[in-house]
């Protein structure tokens, strides 16, 4: 399995994709990860075509169990953060 790519590689391959320099790629990508993280924070959702659906979603209060201890407490509600892959992104990996 390949090592994931990190953001100064992404940021190459935009500015390259872009036909721009590294500096405005990279102000591109900090401008949509601010928008998303605004957005997906205040309990909205973003469809980010050809990728897929980011929305946050409510979990209610869980039992939940100690897998050191075996022992059963409660954890309280919390918010978690859903990707949900587009189709097209689907069939570009399974062809």
């Amino acid at each position: 399995m390949n090592k994931p790519m990190t953001k100064t590689q992404l940021v190459a391959a935009l500015a390259e994709e872009m036909g721009t320099d590294k500096k405005s790629a990279g102000a591109a990508l900090d401008a949509i990860s601010a928008v998303v993280t605004r957005e997906v924070a205040a309990g909205g959702a973003i469809t980010l075509p050809g990728l897929g659906k980011m929305a946050c979603r409510a979990r209610p209060e869980r039992q939940v169990r100690n897998p050191a201890t075996g022992e059963t407490m409660t954890k309280a509600a919390d918010k978690q953060v859903k990707f949900t892959i587009a189709k097209a992104l689907k069939d570009s990996v399974n062809d």
